[in-house]
C-alpha cells in the first residue's frame, strides 16, 4: 500500500493530467486534422467527399468526446485551473508551436492560395483545396477556393469550440445565449446561406452575401468592383446594398443603444465568434497594463482613419469614373461627408463632453483628422490620384496591411502568444465606432457592488479586452468602457457576484465615484495637512 499523500487541492498543478477518455478525444480529433494534413501535401483519396465528411466528423467528435470527459464529470462552474501551469495556455513550447502553425497557415491563405492546391489558370484544384470541392460542388456549385476552405475550417472551430465553450460555461444562461448565438449566425448567415445564395445566383457577379458583415469591418463594401457588383445584381444586389447602409446607419446605433457593442461584437461578429470560442483558452493572456490601453488607443484610431479615408477614395474614384451610376457629384459627396461628421462632432462635443473618456476623445479626434483629410482629397485629387496616391493602391495597402496581416495573420495567429482579442482590441475600426456609440449613447453598462469584492482579481485577469475589471469593483464604480464587448465572462469568473450586466436608462450611467484607495494618496500627507 502507498504511503504517499495524494494532494487533492483544485489548485495544484499535480492533478491537471490528462485522463484516457480525454487522450482519445484529442487522439480523434488529431486523426481528422491529419486526413487534411495528408490532403495538404497531395495525397489521393478514392472517394473525396466520404473521406471530407470521415475527416471532419472525426474532429468534431474528438472535441466533443474531450469537452464531455472534462466538464461533464465536474460541478458546474468556471473550470480555468491550471492555465498558468498548462505550457499551451502559459505561452509555453505548444503555445509558440500553435502560434507558428496558424501564423503560417494564414501567410499561404492569403498570399500563396497555390501551396494550398488552389488551381491556377483554370486547372483543377488539387491539395487540400481540391480535397473541399465536394463539399464546395454541393452547396455553391462550385469547385472549391481558399477561402470555401478557410470559411469551414472557421464554421466548424466555432462549432466545435463552441459547444466546449457551453460546457465549461454551462451554469451562465448569459454565456449559454451568445455563444450558441455566434454559432448561428457563422453557420447560417455567414456560411450556409452566402454559399446557397450564390449557387441560386450563378450568373450574377460576385458580392459579399454575408448579411451581418457590415462596413468598416467589410472594408470593401463600397469598392467600386463589390459597388457594381450589388447595382448590377438585381433585385438580391440592390437588397444587399440597402440592408447593408440600414445596417450601418440604423440598425446598428438602435441596438447599441439598447445592447451596447456586445449585440455585435460578442453575439453576431465572427471575428468575435472565433475569439470567444477557439481563443477562449487563451483570454487571460491580454496585457492588462497602462502601457497596452495607451497603445491600444493609438492603434484602433489609426486603423478607423485609415478606414474612412480609404473608404471616401474608393467613393471618390467611383464617382469620378461612373457618374451616370450615382445621383450625386463626387463634389457633392465629399461635401456631405464633412458637413455630417462636422455636426455629428459638434453635437457630440456640446451636449456629450462631460460623459468622454479618453477613448471617446481619441474617436472625436479620428473623426475630426477625417474632416479635414476629406477636404484635402477634394482639392488635390483627381479621378485617378487620392492626394498624390493612387486610389488603387491605397486599397491595397488596406487589404493587405489592415484586411489580411493584422486581422488574419496576427489577429488569430496570435492567439497563443497575445490573447484572443487582438484584433478586436487593437485594429477593429468597427470595435471604435461601437465603442463611442456604447460609451455615449447606450443603456448598457456593468453594475459593480464593492462591498462584496474581495479583489481576487480572477475578474480582471479573465478580461480578454485588458480592462482592470478590479479596479472598478473595488470603487462600485459603473464599468462603461468603449473597449468593453460585454463578453460577461467577468461578472461569470466572480465568486462573490460582485458583476452584474444591465440595460437601464442612460440617467447615472456614468458614475464615477472617487473613492480612495490605499495606493491612490499618502496617508500622512493628508494627516500633516489635516
Amino acid at each position: 500500500m502507498s504511503k504517499s499523500i495524494k494532494n487533492i487541492s483544485i489548485a495544484s498543478h499535480e492533478n491537471m493530467q490528462m485522463d484516457s477518455v480525454q487522450k482519445a478525444g484529442i487522439t480523434i480529433g488529431l486523426i481528422g486534422l491529419f486526413i487534411m494534413a495528408l490532403a495538404l501535401f497531395n495525397v489521393s483519396f478514392p472517394n473525396k467527399g466520404l473521406w471530407l465528411a470521415g475527416s471532419i466528423v472525426a474532429i468534431l467528435a474528438g472535441i466533443v468526446l474531450y469537452a464531455n470527459r472534462t466538464y461533464l464529470n465536474q460541478p458546474e462552474g468556471i473550470k480555468n485551473n491550471g492555465v498558468w501551469h498548462n505550457d499551451f495556455t502559459s505561452k509555453g513550447s505548444w503555445a509558440w508551436m500553435t502560434g507558428i502553425i496558424l501564423t503560417s497557415f494564414y501567410i499561404v491563405l492569403y498570399w500563396f492560395p497555390k501551396y494550398l492546391g488552389l488551381g491556377q489558370d483554370g486547372a483543377a484544384n488539387t491539395g487540400i483545396v481540391g480535397f473541399f470541392d465536394p463539399l464546395s460542388v454541393v452547396l455553391n456549385g462550385k469547385a472549391a477556393s481558399q477561402w470555401f476552405v478557410y470559411g469551414t475550417l472557421y464554421t466548424i472551430a466555432i462549432l466545435g469550440l463552441g459547444y466546449k465553450f457551453i460546457l465549461k460555461y454551462r451554469h451562465n444562461k448569459y454565456q449559454l445565449f451568445r455563444t450558441l448565438s455566434v454559432m448561428f449566425f457563422q453557420l447560417g448567415f455567414a456560411f450556409l446561406i452566402p454559399e446557397i445564395l450564390e449557387k441560386l445566383n450563378p450568373e450574377k457577379a460576385y458580392f459579399a452575401k454575408d448579411l451581418k458583415n457590415m462596413w468598416p469591418l467589410n472594408y470593401y463594401f463600397f469598392n467600386d468592383w463589390h459597388l457594381k457588383a450589388m447595382l448590377e445584381g438585381g433585385n438580391l444586389g440592390m437588397f444587399m446594398l440597402v440592408f447593408g447602409i440600414a445596417l450601418i446607419f440604423i440598425i446598428s446605433p438602435i441596438l447599441t443603444y439598447f445592447y451596447g457593442k456586445r449585440w455585435y461584437c460578442s453575439w453576431v461578429c465572427g471575428c468575435g465568434g472565433l475569439a470567444e470560442t477557439a481563443g477562449d483558452s487563451f483570454r487571460q493572456l491580454s496585457n492588462k497594463s497602462i502601457k497596452a490601453w495607451k497603445i491600444e488607443r493609438w492603434m484602433i484610431h489609426s486603423v478607423l482613419v485609415f478606414s474612412f479615408v480609404m473608404t471616401i477614395a474608393v467613393l471618390f474614384t467611383f464617382l469620378s469614373d461612373n457618374p451616370e451610376m450615382s445621383f450625386i457629384t463626387k463634389d457633392r459627396f465629399i461635401w456631405g461627408i464633412v458637413i455630417f461628421l462636422a455636426i455629428f462632432t459638434s453635437v457630440l462635443f456640446v451636449f456629450k463632453r462631460k460623459d468622454m473618456d479618453t477613448d471617446a476623445l481619441y474617436t472625436i479626434l479620428s473623426l475630426i483628422a477625417v474632416i479635414i483629410i476629406s477636404l484635402l482629397l477634394n482639392y488635390f485629387s483627381n479621378s485617378k490620384n487620392v492626394l498624390f496616391i493612387d486610389s488603387n493602391k491605397l486599397r491595397e495597402w488596406y487589404g493587405f496591411g489592415i484586411g489580411a496581416m493584422f486581422s488574419g495573420v496576427i489577429g488569430v495567429g496570435f492567439y497563443p502568444l497575445l490573447g484572443n482579442r487582438v484584433w478586436c482590441r487593437f485594429g477593429c475600426p468597427m470595435a471604435a465606432i461601437l465603442g463611442l456609440q456604447q460609451r455615449l449613447f447606450s443603456k448598457f453598462r456593468i453594475t459593480t457592488n464593492g462591498g462584496q469584492c474581495i479583489s481576487c482579481g480572477n475578474c480582471s485577469t479573465y478580461c480578454e479586452m485588458g480592462i482592470d475589471v478590479r479596479s472598478y469593483a473595488q470603487k462600485g464604480e459603473n464599468i462603461v468602457r468603449s473597449s468593453c464587448v460585454g463578453c460577461g465572462v467577468c461578472s461569470a469568473v466572480c465568486p462573490r457576484g460582485v458583476l452584474k450586466l444591465e440595460n437601464d436608462s442612460p440617467n447615472g450611467r456614468i458614475n464615477a465615484n472617487e473613492i480612495l484607495l490605499g495606493n491612490d494618496v499618502n496617508l500622512m500627507d493628508l494627516i500633516n495637512k489635516s
